[in-house]
């Protein structure tokens, strides 16, 4: 399985490789540390608008975890979905991407 492929199956399940896994684990962890940085930050009474530029830039971390994710969901679950005849895929998909874009 190349970093392309990834394995789905009917149980809602994805089994990803492990250098996109470890990838999204590790922005994911940056997100968790600017996360606990903003708590902090309020708490220090920092300046409102430093909090708000760091919120920006936590948003930013997610939606680019969230546009891998897509991507790989878009080029392996839904394409297989699709060629098995389940043309569902495709509402849940805008469905989810109506969510992402909010």
């Amino acid at each position: 399985m190349n970093d392309r492929e990834h394995a789905c199956s009917s149980d809602r399940a994805t089994v990803r490789p492990d250098q996109i896994k470890s990838n999204l684990v590790s922005r994911l962890n940056r997100v968790e540390g600017q996360i606990r940085g903003i708590r902090g930050m309020v708490e220090k009474d920092v300046y409102c608008d430093d909090i708000l530029n760091q919120i920006a830039a936590v948003q930013s971390a997610l939606n680019a975890v969230g546009k891998m994710l897509l991507e790989g969901h878009m080029k392996s679950c839904v394409i297989e979905r699709i060629q098995q005849g389940d043309r569902e895929v495709i509402d849940e998909l805008l469905k989810t991407m109506n969510k992402l874009m909010k």
